[in-house]
């Protein structure tokens, strides 16, 4: 198993509609996620500051069908409105944050 960590903002005022979003997330980004391999996953915030984490077989395959997948795109397209995130220009998906602590 491995873990992936990524970090975000909510633009000012947009929390209740970020999290409202995500209440309602579509069937259609759930099932490319499954198709991904990713399991666990959860979105944490503190004021504008957001935090992500999931666990997958292989980050690179669950990195490879979001940067392929045109479900994703327009997911992410939609959630421009809401938020900003910095995504890596190699893999087409959010940064990967180092893990610099782990307790097991």
């Amino acid at each position: 198993m491995e873990r992936f960590a990524w970090k975000a903002r909510v633009l000012p005022g947009k929390l209740e509609e970020y999290i409202r979003r995500h209440d309602e997330i579509w069937p259609e980004m759930t099932e490319v996620l499954k198709q991904a391999g990713i399991r666990n996953y959860s979105i944490w915030n503190a004021g504008d500051d957001l935090f992500g984490y999931y666990e997958c077989d292989s980050i690179e395959h669950a990195s490879s069908v979001q940067a392929e997948s045109p479900v994703v795109d327009r997911w992410n397209e939609y959630m421009k409105e809401v938020m900003e995130m910095e995504m890596d220009p190699d893999t087409g998906t959010s940064v990967l944050l180092r893990q610099v602590f782990l307790l097991e």
